[in-house]
């Protein structure tokens, strides 16, 4: 069989005009594992009530972190696709489980170079059905329809992966080694009820409150559980003290009770409590995109700064670190090992 890969990441708008942004947002939220609810329902609330005020908002949000080669979650997934391709003797595509590059060119153009098995790596280190399922879903549901059809293998949430864990480590020390007050983990949030549905055994997740300790089959899904796990590794990686650190998630919508605590109550009760030095970093992220460049890097710093405190960074996402493509690499030779030995001596250790 011929192999490939798919890399696979949320999506931008093509412009961060307001018609780009409302294509998009009504692409994304017309999605059924985004709002999980019955498609009447859905669509009053995305027309109704969302996109006839979300674009113009969030437009003026993406052109504060628009590059002029474009949206630099795009730019920069693009750049880890082609550094990966260096790498690696089988194709490389990149694709967008919203708007482009759209997973039917890409997985278009895996056919075309005769491939008929690839591995998809979905570019979200936890599970959760509003990101990684819907991207395995519509990869898989488009690898039917290739004439003859494509083997699709996925690649698990790496959330504890200690190449990604090693990865975020090193591409945070700077930071870290300035040193801190405080050390923020925000991970985006997620509405609770979904935490419930992708529970496999139904009576888990959220029943009680140290749910996501020890082991549990609802883990393998659990995208709390699989925070926590991230966070543990990397402190204990890192050296950080155990009264340095907190988690937090962010970015919700709408009224139902999402993941706790949230990040934009977080910040200013931090300042307030005298942590004057804040660090964040956001590890649900590989690439920086508008939830990391202007949800916490603009406005996150403007709420804590209000509330007094001095200095304020946001750490940088793992974007073309070299050991996060070299984490990205590792996976692809579990996949086809002999695509990856192909380039031993070439000049560097595979």
């Amino acid at each position: 069989m011929s192999k490939g890969v798919l890399l696979v990441n949320l999506g931008s708008p093509d412009s961060p005009s307001v018609s780009d942004v409302r294509r998009y947002l009504r692409e994304f939220l017309m999605d059924p594992r985004v709002l999980d609810m019955n498609w009447l329902l859905r669509f009053c609330i995305v027309n109704f009530a969302i996109l006839p005020s979300r674009p113009k908002q969030s437009a003026h949000a993406y052109k504060t972190i628009w590059t002029p080669e474009g949206s630099p979650l795009v730019v920069i997934s693009q750049n880890v696709r082609r550094l990966l391709q260096e790498r690696v003797g089988i194709p490389v595509e990149l694709a967008m489980r919203y708007q482009s590059p759209s997973i039917q060119d890409a997985v278009g153009r895996l056919a075309e170079q005769g491939v008929n098995e690839l591995l998809l790596i979905p570019l979200f280190p936890h599970y959760a059905m509003s990101s990684f399922e819907t991207a395995v879903e519509r990869v898989k549901e488009v690898a039917a329809q290739v004439p003859g059809g494509i083997k699709v293998s996925v690649q698990a949430p790496f959330y504890a992966h200690p190449q990604y864990i090693s990865a975020m480590v090193a591409s945070a020390q700077e930071y870290l080694s300035k040193g801190y007050d405080h050390l923020l983990f925000s991970f985006h949030g997620l509405p609770e009820r979904q935490l419930r549905k992708s529970d496999p055994t139904g009576c888990h997740c959220l029943v009680t409150p140290t749910c996501c300790e020890g082991s549990s089959p609802a883990h393998s899904t659990c995208y709390r559980a699989q925070c926590f796990k991230t966070v543990e590794a990397f402190v204990q990686s890192a050296g950080v003290p155990a009264n340095k650190y907190s988690v937090a998630f962010q970015s919700r919508l709408g009224r139902d009770p999402w993941l706790k605590p949230y990040t934009d109550y977080e910040l200013p009760r931090l300042a307030a409590e005298g942590k004057k030095r804040m660090l964040v970093i956001c590890p649900a992220f590989v690439s920086d995109c508008l939830e990391t460049l202007e949800e916490i890097g603009i406005r996150g710093r403007d709420t804590f700064i209000s509330a007094g405190g001095t200095s304020f960074a946001q750490i940088p996402c793992l974007n073309e670190h070299p050991l996060w493509i070299e984490a990205l690499e590792g996976m692809v030779a579990n996949f086809a090992p002999a695509a990856v030995k192909s380039m031993v001596g070439a000049g560097r250790n595979s």
